[in-house]
């Protein structure tokens, strides 16, 4: 099944639903879910039909803006996202890249090659500030979350190590608990200034209840050898959490769900030039003359697809939105039936891909290392 979400609240919206089995397309209204009835919904969703006689898996990906350079009000707003999510169902929640922390979009952090401005370096200062410790009071805040609504939640954050920044995503089971993070690591372009390099220990996916489940961040996905490695840990559930709006970015993750055998889930921010600081707080380098409080700097686009390349919903372009779909988990083998890119579609005799998954670290102390070995005698 395949339908558009809409991004505001009318008392009915239009969809199109597609009935695969027997090939035709029909638009029909749908009535709106309602909202759970202790909140306010900050978004409706279209109240969409499941195959009860297969496996399913209710996902929503999040399109919403950070609210940047403050953490507390951002984890507030993912609160009240989530519950809304879970209150229709939802049993895997995906938020967009970077959005506990923010994505620095249009800011150039005062830096040319070979100098900073005093500028630059404060707002970074502002930036660090905003990011969250992993382990650390926000991260318990969010396991509490995902444990109190009964959701798998995907969380885009920028992690701060003592005083380097990592574009990272986390994970979280249904009952609460923390299960790991993947670092980026491969920031791109501008973003190399602010953001350091993952490595090869945090390329997990994580086997659950509702699938197998691990993510790679924006352009992270066009990099054959990570996505190699991950459809060898037999990802199911691809998170593609980004900041990439662009219809070439709807061909990059159409082709991974092709590629890979499995369900992708993008998500990314809708933002406006208000959703960050006015100037001269914040600048939109070469492009703040041109900007309105309403001129939207990032349209969004967030989809999920199938394991065959359908859309199941979005993408959406149109406002801040709860994505969802219905994942019928039967769809994977039916996609490898045709092509299993590390199964029988591989030729391991010709090629073949080695990971370094051991974390590189840059001071190794030999002493911690000698009591570490003792302790186990």
């Amino acid at each position: 099944m395949q339908a558009t979400v809409p991004v505001s609240s009318p008392l009915q919206t239009t969809s199109t639903v597609t009935d695969q089995t027997a090939h035709s397309t029909q638009t029909i209204n749908m009535a709106l879910v309602p909202a759970p009835p202790s909140e306010t919904p900050l978004f409706a969703e279209v109240d969409m039909c499941s195959d009860s006689s297969a496996t399913t898996v209710r996902a929503t990906v999040v399109q919403a803006s950070t609210v940047f350079y403050d953490t507390p009000a951002t984890l507030d707003k993912a609160e009240r996202l989530l519950a809304e999510a879970a209150g229709y169902g939802s049993q895997l929640v995906v938020f967009p890249e970077a959005f506990i922390g923010g994505y620095p979009r249009g800011s150039s952090f005062g830096a040319t090659i070979g100098s900073r401005t005093a500028k630059g370096r404060e707002d970074f200062r502002k930036y660090h500030a905003s990011a969250i410790d992993v382990p650390g009071p926000e991260v318990d805040r969010l396991a509490a979350m995902a444990g109190k609504y009964k959701v798998y939640l995907v969380m885009g954050v920028i992690e701060r190590e003592g005083y380097t920044l990592y574009c990272t995503v986390l994970f979280f089971d249904s009952q609460g608990h923390y299960m790991g993070k993947h670092r980026k690591i491969m920031p791109t372009a501008v973003e190399r200034i602010v953001w350091g390099f993952g490595d090869g220990s945090t390329i997990p996916v994580f086997a659950t209840p509702i699938g197998k489940i691990g993510a790679a961040i924006c352009w992270e996905n066009r990099m054959p050898l990570l996505r190699t490695a991950m459809y060898g840990k037999g990802i199911e559930i691809y998170c593609a959490p980004t900041a990439d709006s662009r219809d070439t970015w709807q061909a990059s993750i159409t082709h991974i769900a092709l590629e890979g055998g499995c369900f992708v889930l993008s998500a990314n921010q809708f933002c406006q030039r208000k959703h960050y600081p006015p100037p001269p707080e914040y600048v939109f380098l070469g492009a703040e003359e041109d900007l309105t409080p309403d001129s939207v700097v990032c349209a969004g686009g967030s989809v999920i697809i199938s394991p065959l390349g359908t859309v199941l919903a979005g993408p959406n372009y149109d406002g801040e939105a709860l994505i969802s779909a219905d994942l019928d988990l039967g769809e994977i083998a039916r996609a490898k039936f045709d092509f299993d890119v590390v199964g029988h579609y591989s030729r391991p005799e010709v090629l073949s891909l080695t990971v370094r998954d051991h974390p590189t670290n840059a001071v190794t102390f030999t002493s911690a290392s000698a009591k570490t070995e003792a302790s186990h005698k």
